[in-house]
Order: structure tokens, then sequence, then C-alpha cells
């Protein structure tokens, strides 16, 4: 028994802290070409060991919003070459200047979703839309007016169903203290909390609208919303780490135990893994003005404008 839960590999999550494959791809290969990272536990600052050889490594579990460099980096091939599996996280929401002022066009992250089912197979791939928004700011004529990120879902999904990927996984913003500081950059500017009773018609409207084009709508960490929601849905809490669906599509053995690191109250179903993202050393640059993981100020001389409207 021992020999066995020794001999059983871990997931690697590159990362929820940062985009790695957008920013720091060069240190990542690095890494595993030493066979090893020396990360900082992200709280406390610990020096810490993660072994990255194949024989450790099960799976390296992608988070990104723009796949743009490591798909122009040959990266794929490259950890095919090496010995390892991967799976993919990638973000696509509406375009809009002030969520997200660092991501690369819609046009270009969706050709960059094309290109990676080509890579990787549509299999591995996850479609996030999240975190879903509703915020208030100056329309073009000035004026104080209520908007969400919603509007160009119908654009984007009908891509992701071309491609052969089957499954949307969305949440709601959650409120963090580090994006109170950012708003104080930004007059005429917050968000407004969706009620439980609104998040549920959203979530079915979205649910019944991905169905047209053949996607299962998951949540991820949206336990109360879940609770809400009547026996007729067919929506799910997913599994962002998902174990289960790593062994079984690769094969070998892991730990699929769940990661009591994450949000276990809030619905997190992840399997457990190591993630190597940093905070302080690898920012994330998209400097999206919801994310927790953002700890770089608003751009300077960015105003609020209303989203752009996504013809679907």
């Amino acid at each position: 028994m021992k020999s066995s839960q020794k001999n059983k590999q871990i997931i690697l999550s590159a990362s929820r802290r940062t985009d790695i494959p957008a920013f720091y791809m060069d240190w990542f290969m690095s890494g595993l070409q030493k066979g090893l990272f020396n990360i900082h536990h992200p709280f406390h600052r610990k020096k810490m060991i993660i072994p990255a050889t194949p024989e450790h490594i099960h799976s390296i579990v992608f988070w990104s919003k723009n796949y743009g460099p490591f798909i122009q980096g040959g990266y794929a091939d490259r950890l095919q070459s090496m010995g390892y599996h991967f799976y993919f996280h990638f973000t696509i929401n509406t375009p809009s200047e002030i969520l997200e002022p660092g991501v690369p066009s819609l046009e270009d992250r969706l050709n960059q979703l094309r290109s990676l089912c080509s890579l990787a197979g549509p299999e591995v791939i996850n479609w996030r839309f999240d975190p879903i928004c509703r915020y208030q700011t100056l329309d073009h004529h000035g004026k104080l007016t209520i908007f969400d990120n919603l509007n160009g879902l119908d654009n984007i999904a009908r891509t992701v169903s071309d491609v052969g990927i089957k499954r949307c996984v969305i949440s709601f913003m959650d409120d963090y203290r580090k994006i109170h500081t950012r708003l104080k950059q930004l007059p005429y500017f917050q968000f407004i909390k969706f009620t439980i009773k609104e998040q549920v018609e959203i979530i079915l409207c979205i649910e019944n609208k991905l169905k047209e084009y053949g996607l299962q709508l998951f949540v991820c960490c949206e336990k109360d919303l879940l609770n809400a929601l009547p026996q007729t849905s067919g929506i799910k809490a997913n599994s962002c780490i998902p174990g289960d669906f790593l062994m079984k599509h690769y094969g070998g053995q892991l730990t699929v135990k769940k990661d009591y690191g994450q949000r276990i109250k809030q619905g997190c179903e992840c399997s457990a893994s190591r993630d190597i993202g940093d905070y302080v050393c690898h920012p994330c640059l998209h400097q999206c003005l919801y994310c927790y993981a953002n700890n770089v100020r608003v751009k300077s001389g960015i105003t609020p404008q209303p989203p752009p409207q996504i013809r679907t």
C-alpha cells in the first residue's frame, strides 16, 4: 500500500496565481529542464521545492487568457517530446478595455483557440467565460449607465462549438479587497453585485443558449447558486483540476483526493495539485480589474468605457 501511494504522480497547476502561458514560459521551461521548481508559499512566503520531472508529474494544467506565446513558441510539441501531458483552461470573455485591459483582441484569442485545438485536441481544453460582471460607468454620452459583460457570449460559443469543445465553465465575480483599492483610481466606476435570484435567471438563460451549440455548462465555486437551481437544470459543479479525467485520458496513477487548500466550502471540486505561480515574482500583466491575482495598479490614462457591441 505504501509503495503504491509513493508511486503516484502529481498534477502541476500553471497557474491560478498568474498567466504563465502568456508571460513566463521561458521560466517554466527552465524549471522543467532542471527537474524542479523553487517557489514561495503565496502567504507566508516560505520556500518550497516541487519536483517537475515526467516521473513525478502526471499532467500540467495550464490557465491563460492569451495562449499566443505558448503556440508561437511551439511549447505543446516540446512538452510532449519531454514526456508531459497537459490540460488547458482558456478564459475568453467579452472584450472590455476597462475589465481586461491587457488581453489580445477577441479575434486573436478565437484564432488561438483554433490553433490550440489543432495542437492538443478539444477534449483537453475548457472554455471559461468568467467571471460574469455587472458594473456602472459612463456611457459614450457621459451618462452613468449599468452594463454587464454577457453581450459577447453567443459569438464566442459559436466558435467554441465549431472547434469541438464541449464544456463551458462560468462563475460570478467575487468581491476582493484588492478590487476596492483599484476602483479608487477609477472615478465613475463601480461593480454591482447580482442577487442569487438574478444569478439563477442568468445562468439558466446561459444554459439554454449553450445547449444550442452542444455545450455543457459548469460552474466554479458557486455552491449557493447550484443549491438555488431547479432540479430540471443540468448545470454541474466543475473540477478545474480534473484528476479522474486526466487519469482516464492519459492513464497512470494519480492522487485524486480533493484539494483542501482550495475553496471547498464554496463548492470547489478540484483534485489535489501543486501550483507553481507566484503573485509577487510573476505578476500577471493582463491587469484585469476584477482579479484576485492582480497586484498591478490600473494602467494610467484608462478611462472607463462601456463594452463594445459584439455582433452575434
